[in-house]
This record gives C-alpha cells, structure tokens and sequence, in this order.
C-alpha cells in the first residue's frame, strides 16, 4: 500500500499552506487531511514502489524464459524440417 510517511508529508504540506488563522487548528486539520488522502489513495487500489519494482523483475525474467523457449522451439521446428516426414500406414 501507500507509505504511510508520504501521506504525513503531504498532509504536513497541505496544512503549511493554509493561512495562519487555519494553521491554528494545527492537529486537527493534519489529522482530517491525512484521512482523506489516505482513504482516497486506497480507493485508487495503488501499489507501493517495492511491488512494482518485484513485479518489474518478475516480468523481466517470464520474458527471458519465453525467448529462450521460442529459440528452443524454432531450433527444434528447423531440425524436425531436415529430416523427412514420418510415413504414415496408410502410405
């Protein structure tokens, strides 16, 4: 999920450029801003950066498996396509 820290930082940012007679609600403010992002940033179904990162590697690895598995394939087809074909009984 969201890290928790960011969404600190953004609330601490959002409340620093209230004007001060808001700023006076301090905590409170802070508070309501922070649950806000954090149950709007969990509608938005995000993954943090560690997730993606993993996912990226994963993807990486499922697509030098599958390359390697066509070369496979395409040496195996060239191969099966030197000899002659098998006779069947009805020949």
């Amino acid at each position: 999920m969201i890290d928790p820290k960011k969404i600190e930082q953004i609330a601490r940012q959002v409340q620093e450029s209230l004007p001060k007679g808001v700023r006076e609600f301090g905590e409170d403010v802070e508070k309501k801003v922070r649950q806000v992002l954090q149950s709007q940033l969990t509608r938005l179904d995000l993954v943090n950066r560690e997730e993606f990162d993993v996912q990226t590697q994963v993807l990486l690895r499922t697509r030098e498996k599958l390359a390697l598995l066509e070369q496979r394939l395409s040496e195996l087809e060239g191969k099966q396509g030197n000899t002659p074909p098998a006779k069947t009984e009805d020949e």
